[in-house]
């Protein structure tokens, strides 16, 4: 799964200093880890009549970052290798996410997941949630979309943060969820209503082009003080479709990848975030390998900006 250029002899690239393992041969010691996972899954996505695509994701995001050089070498690297959603059955693969996330957490492993449709966050959140059931864990979504869509016995990519709510409230536990650049265009009245109702934190995309990032550091600075976790998720459609062609829902006025980097920078450096995982990438539709080299180059700039 994981090659690319050598230039000499040192493991100087992700290709080179990723393990591919089983979970349970990775060594229960004090040293900083991290595990690829991949959810290989756009069932959500056509539930949520998307374009199909997404269920190769994990694989063109490896091809993109194996080349990239891995400079901190303090942090083991390892791939547990892909999580597929056989037959349509989502809730299934979804369960088996949690577990392998659960499995990753207790024996202290970061799990990085590698999407797959945007329904990657119900079954990453429950297993970060079954590790620490009494940690108040804060999400932190970078979407164009809100993913509150009603659903009825079955979810879908458009539903994962109304899941969360929802199985937080028969806990008694409160929502605690950040979208970073939401897309008026893309969400209706029903769903910016129900963001309302569980106090979602949403900052638009617009107040980010037209005012800076600055207001959004201050409510994450003020997020990270809290006594939380956070479970952070990115959802390739945030940015331009000039950017990021290869998504179910291309964004014509989306995020600037600086725009995002420098917040994720900022979260990796709080030493609070208990699990990423990146959402939506479609090879498919992608030109040039745009989409999944933009998906790598945050891989690499969080990997190399986290702190435990």
């Amino acid at each position: 799964m994981w090659t690319g250029r050598v230039d000499s002899e040192k493991k100087e690239r992700f290709h080179q200093c990723v393990e591919t393992v089983d979970i349970e041969t990775i060594p229960s010691d004090s040293s900083k880890k991290i595990a690829f996972v991949g959810f290989a899954s756009d069932e959500g996505v056509k539930r949520n009549l998307g374009r199909p695509g997404a269920k190769e994701g994990p694989q063109a995001i490896r091809h993109a970052l194996g080349s990239l050089p891995y400079y901190n070498q303090s942090i083991r690297l390892y791939d547990v290798g892909d999580i597929q959603c056989q037959e349509g059955n989502l809730e299934v693969a979804q369960s088996e996410l949690a577990e392998t996330v659960a499995s990753l957490k207790k024996k202290d492993v970061f799990p990085l997941v590698l999407g797959g449709g945007h329904e990657v966050a119900w079954g990453h959140y429950k297993g970060l949630a079954n590790h620490s059931p009494t940690k108040q864990l804060a999400i932190v979504n970078f979407d164009a979309h809100l993913d509150m869509r009603p659903y009825s016995d079955k979810g879908s990519s458009g539903t994962p943060f109304l899941q969360i709510a929802n199985d937080l409230k028969a806990r008694d536990l409160p929502l605690n969820y950040t979208c970073i650049g939401l897309q008026p265009t893309g969400n209706t009245a029903t769903l910016l209503e129900t963001a309302k109702e569980h106090n979602v934190n949403a900052i638009v995309a617009e107040e980010i082009h037209l005012t800076g990032i600055e207001s959004t550091f201050r409510r994450l600075e003020k997020l990270v003080s809290e006594d939380v976790s956070l479970y952070v998720t990115v959802c390739l459609d945030v940015f331009a479709s000039a950017y990021a062609p290869g998504v179910s829902a291309p964004q014509p006025l989306g995020l600037t990848p600086w725009q995002v980097i420098p917040l994720l920078r900022f979260l990796a450096d709080s030493g609070k975030v208990t699990g990423l995982d990146i959402a939506e990438l479609s090879p498919p539709f992608d030109r040039d390998d745009a989409t999944a080299k933009l998906a790598s180059n945050l891989i690499f700039d969080f990997i190399h900006h986290f702190k435990k």
